[in-house]
């Protein structure tokens, strides 16, 4: 595991940087990020996304999944309103999982079952009050 200390949305922003260009040579990743509401999700997936030539990136909370095109596809999925696996399966989870790219998804707590044993997991907590964040990414030999 590694873990990275960061005290604004930017700082948070480079580490999904970071972690984009540690697996771009792989043709697909599943990123699952974990962590409490406002804790920096989208902005970790902003930052990932900005390595492909991708700078339009918004939480996916109503659409559930955003799909960005730029040098990589990356798949941006949101589970938080989710019900249960039909709700999953609705979204068109497991056709996600087959394709080029990348798929990130946030709030991946609601899917422990379906999160693929290779996925790579990062997960934002706060530290030091509304700023800080410890971001921990486990599964990605890459980074070592």
């Amino acid at each position: 595991m590694t873990e990275y200390l960061t005290s604004s949305p930017e700082e948070t922003e480079a580490v999904g940087e970071k972690l984009a260009r540690a697996i771009a040579e792989r043709p697909f990743a599943f990123v699952a990020l974990y962590g409490e509401l406002g804790v920096g999700k989208t902005a970790f997936v902003r930052g990932f996304c900005r390595v492909f030539g991708i700078d339009r990136v918004k939480s996916p909370t109503f659409t559930v999944v955003n799909e960005y095109r730029g040098t990589k596809n990356v798949f941006h999925m949101d589970l938080y309103r989710l019900k249960d696996e039909a709700d999953l399966l609705s979204v068109g989870f497991d056709d996600y999982l087959g394709r080029r790219g990348y798929l990130l998804t946030e709030w991946s707590e609601k899917i422990p079952a379906a999160i693929p044993d290779d996925a790579i997991r990062v997960t934002l907590s706060r530290t030091d009050g509304d700023a800080g964040r410890r971001i921990a990414v486990a599964g990605c030999p890459e980074l070592s």
